[in-house]
C-alpha cells in the first residue's frame, strides 16, 4: 500500500486537474451558446437561398451559370478541412481528420492536380505526420469565423473556378445539427449543382417566380452568394460542434477526476488509519518493554 503522503501529494495534484477541466467546461458551454445562435440564425438563410438556387436551376427556363454545371473532365481539384486550433476536445479532431484524409486518397487516385488546404493547428499537424503536402494553411479561423474572413477565402474559389483553375471544391468538416447529434460531411461545393437540396422537385411543389429584370441577371447575384453562405455555414457549424465536443469531453474529465478523487481519499484514510495504528502498537510494545 503507498504511504499516506504520497496519496495526499497524488490527491492535490488530481484536485487541481479537475479545477482546470471544469473551468474548460464552463468556457467551451459559454462559447457553445454563442456559437450556436450563430450557427441557428445562418441555417435558415442557408437552406432558403440554396433552394432558391435549385428552383432557378430547375425553373425549365433556358438560363445557365458556369457555377451550376459540372465539368465533363476534373483535372484540378482543392479539398479544404476543418479542424480546430486547440485539443482537448475527444474525437472531433481524430474524426475529422480521418474523413478528410479519406476523400483525400480517393481523389488522389483521379484526379490529376489535387490540393490539400487545411484549417487549424491539429489538422496541419496532422497532414504534416501523414508526410500529406499542403498547398494553403489556415490558423485565423478560430471559435468565431467572421464573414469578411470566409468570404476572402470564397472569391478565390470563385475565381479559380471561373480562371478554369479549378474544378472542384470539397469540404471536409463536422456538421451540427443539434447538441446532441454532429456528425462528419465531406461534401462537394463547387460546382454547385452538387449540393444538397439542389435536386429536382416534384413539379406539383416547385416554387413559381417571375423575374425582373431577368433570370440572368439574378442568377449572377444569387448563386456567388449560395456559394459564399454555404461555404461560410460549414464553417459556423465546425466552430459550434468544436465547443460541443469540447464541453462533453471536459465535463467527462471533471467527473472521472471526482471519481478518482473519492477513491484516492478512501486509500489515504486506510494508509492513515494504518500508519495511525502501527504507531501506536509501537508505542505500546516500548511501554510493555520498559516494564518488564
Amino acid at each position: 500500500m503507498a504511504k499516506a503522503r504520497a496519496l495526499d501529494k497524488r490527491r492535490k495534484s488530481i484536485r487541481n486537474i479537475r479545477k482546470i477541466t471544469r473551468t474548460m467546461e464552463l468556457i467551451a458551454t459559454a462559447r457553445f451558446k454563442k456559437a450556436m445562435d450563430r450557427a441557428h440564425a445562418a441555417t435558415a438563410y442557408t437552406r432558403r437561398i440554396t433552394q432558391l438556387v435549385s428552383d432557378l436551376a430547375n425553373s425549365g427556363l433556358q438560363v445557365t451559370h458556369p457555377l451550376l454545371e459540372a465539368r465533363e473532365k476534373i483535372d484540378q481539384a482543392v479539398l479544404l478541412i476543418l479542424t480546430a486550433n486547440r485539443g482537448l476536445c475527444g474525437g472531433y479532431n481524430g474524426n475529422v481528420q480521418r474523413a478528410g484524409f479519406q476523400r483525400y486518397l480517393e481523389l488522389k487516385n483521379q484526379v490529376p492536380s489535387l490540393s490539400l488546404e487545411v484549417s487549424g493547428k491539429r489538422g496541419i499537424a496532422a497532414a504534416k505526420f501523414r508526410h500529406l503536402p499542403t498547398a494553403e494553411t489556415f490558423t485565423h479561423f478560430d471559435d468565431k469565423p467572421g464573414f469578411e474572413q470566409v468570404e476572402v477565402l470564397a472569391n478565390r474559389y470563385l475565381a479559380s473556378y471561373a480562371a478554369g483553375r479549378l474544378d472542384r471544391l470539397d469540404v471536409a468538416y463536422m456538421r451540427f445539427e443539434n447538441v446532441s447529434r454532429q456528425f462528419v460531411a465531406v461534401e462537394t461545393l463547387l460546382p454547385l449543382g452538387a449540393l444538397d437540396g439542389a435536386q429536382p422537385r416534384p413539379q406539383k411543389t416547385q416554387s413559381q417566380y417571375e423575374f425582373l429584370p431577368s433570370a440572368e441577371s439574378i442568377l449572377e447575384e444569387v448563386v456567388p452568394a449560395s456559394f459564399k453562405v454555404k461555404l461560410f455555414k460549414c464553417f459556423l457549424d465546425a466552430a459550434v460542434s468544436e465547443q460541443v465536443a469540447r464541453m462533453v469531453a471536459m465535463k467527462a474529465a471533471t467527473k472521472s477526476a471526482g471519481d478518482r478523487i473519492r477513491q484516492l481519499s478512501m486509500a489515504y484514510n486506510r494508509a492513515r488509519q494504518s500508519q495511525i495504528t502501527g504507531e501506536i502498537m509501537e508505542i505500546i510494545g516500548g511501554v510493555e518493554a520498559l516494564k518488564n
